[in-house]
């Protein structure tokens, strides 16, 4: 028997309209959980209970929300094997990397619990005598938040936690994918003291439920965090509507990850290896070009090779398993498809693309390592979302910066090399968010802002005290004394 879960509308769980299946893409014959599909009338419920809740929720003590927020992030940590498992099971994420994840969203809420009574203002001298200026921040009012499924409960509890911090109510819509992380994050946060409405759970469809929120006149702000094409729309929907809406966007990357013939072989082998392919490369953050100088070129292949030879795809519950599962059946689909298409325009498929079967079904999939690639390629321009990645050759490091800036994007962007004068001059000159020196291009702390350039990002950072910049809008007041 699996468990049906409900959409929480006004601190009541509710059933919404049909029900859909969660399936463990490590063994399609699992069904994690069935869950709601909520319908317009249930969004428009739950706009109306936050709205309804907003007057009351911002003008909390800053100790009240601590409160809440450090009694959930307890809870969390408290059960981070069972969330971590949960998050495997249902995402496909091996099990130390769902713990890991889980344990992530206990110390953001935690860390945002004390931001709760961080936030201060300012007293400004005014050029006009006996006039006091006041600035201050406040809450910004209904916030609708739209997950993806990549990371199914640190992405919501990064933008659920600094919206209740600074005093707003939150309507959130999951991924369709995996809701049951999103859920059990929600259930503690309301039994963690939350009045009713101040944070609404609406599960389903984005043409219906993410459509019916970014419409929504009542809703103040969205946060998103998916595709590219998806990220356009959400924009010009927010754009459009009547008031506008503050919009902030989290959206793809094609990462690259520079290796100088200086770099220590192995440290630029892990880097690799890690930031494309671990959590099935299904990470924005993913170093999907290895832009590889051509005095380590050869090297570098035969050894990451080697790396990926003793990987173990498996069971993302298996113990032993380096690399679980692709998603689902469409986003495999997607993965063999880019496959084929570097093949076609001439790129090397020097280890691994195959599908592999285990003793359970699942969507298993060798990770791919492409090589005689150009960044004119389709491979080396669009986002897989997969195990897949490409070695681009180039001569020095000034071919190298080029190449990696050649992009649309500008996410994350690595460097691995043994040159002070390099590093430095990457950090300053990559044309990318957040830069990582001998680091995988993927991982990030939970304090420190996180967000990209280009196509990658639009509007304030997320995480850490950058967060305010969204979920707050800043009040100048003036006063005169006699």
């Amino acid at each position: 028997m699996t468990e049906m879960l409900k959409n929480l509308i006004g601190g009541e769980w509710k059933t919404g309209g049909n029900a859909s299946k969660d399936v463990n893409p490590s063994n399609t014959n699992d069904v994690v959980n069935e869950y709601a599909q909520g319908t317009v009338a249930d969004l428009n419920a739950a706009v109306a209970a936050a709205k309804a809740a907003f007057p009351a929720w911002s003008r909390t003590t800053g100790q009240e929300r601590y409160e809440i927020l450090k009694k959930a992030a307890d809870e969390v940590l408290a059960r981070r094997e069972e969330l971590g498992k949960l998050l495997s099971r249902e995402e496909g994420k091996t099990l130390p990397e769902g713990i890991g994840e889980a344990t992530r969203a206990g110390q953001i809420l935690a860390f945002f619990a004390g931001e709760c009574v961080r936030l201060g203002g300012e007293m400004i001298p005014s050029i006009r005598p006996g006039v006091g200026v006041e600035v201050t921040r406040e809450a910004v009012g209904v916030v609708g938040l739209i997950t993806p499924w990549n990371f199914p409960i640190a992405i919501p509890a990064w933008k659920i936690a600094p919206a209740l911090a600074y005093g707003n109510c939150v309507v959130i819509k999951p991924a369709d994918l995996t809701p049951a992380c999103a859920w059990a994050l929600v259930d503690i946060l309301n039994r963690a003291g939350l009045p009713k409405g101040v944070l609404n759970l609406v599960m389903g469809r984005g043409s219906t439920v993410g459509q019916a929120l970014l419409e929504h006149k009542d809703v103040s702000a969205i946060s998103f965090t998916g595709s590219v094409a998806t990220g356009r729309k959400v924009a010009a929907a927010c754009v459009a509507s009547t008031p506008m809406k503050k919009v902030q966007l989290e959206m793809g990357g094609k990462n690259p990850l520079v290796v100088l013939d200086d770099a220590d072989l192995a440290t630029a082998v892990d880097c690799a290896v890690n930031g494309a392919y671990f959590s099935t490369g299904q990470r924005c953050t993913a170093s999907s070009r290895l832009i590889v100088q051509a005095g380590i070129h050869d090297r570098f292949v035969a050894a990451t090779i080697d790396k990926l030879k003793a990987l173990v795809v498996d069971d993302a519950l298996k113990q032993g398993t380096h690399i679980g599962p692709v998603v689902d059946k469409s986003q495999l689909d997607t993965d063999l498809e880019y496959i084929k298409i570097a093949q076609s325009e001439g790129a090397k498929l020097a280890w691994g693309g195959e599908l592999l079967n285990r003793q359970t079904p699942g969507f298993y999939l060798q990770p791919a390592l492409f090589t005689e690639t150009t960044n004119a390629m389709r491979i080396s321009r669009e986002e897989v979302f997969g195990p897949v990645a490409n070695v681009i050759r180039v001569k020095d490091y000034d071919e190298a910066l080029a190449v990696a800036n050649d992009t649309e994007f500008g996410l994350s962007a690595g460097i691995c090399t043994s040159s002070l004068k390099h590093a430095t001059h990457f950090k300053r000159n990559s044309e990318a968010g957040m830069v990582m020196v001998n680091l995988p291009t993927a991982g990030v702390d939970y304090h420190v802002p996180f967000g990209g350039r280009k196509g990658s990002s639009y509007g304030p950072r997320e995480q850490g005290t950058y967060a305010r910049e969204f979920y707050t809008t800043v009040k100048t007041a003036y006063s005169f004394a006699k």
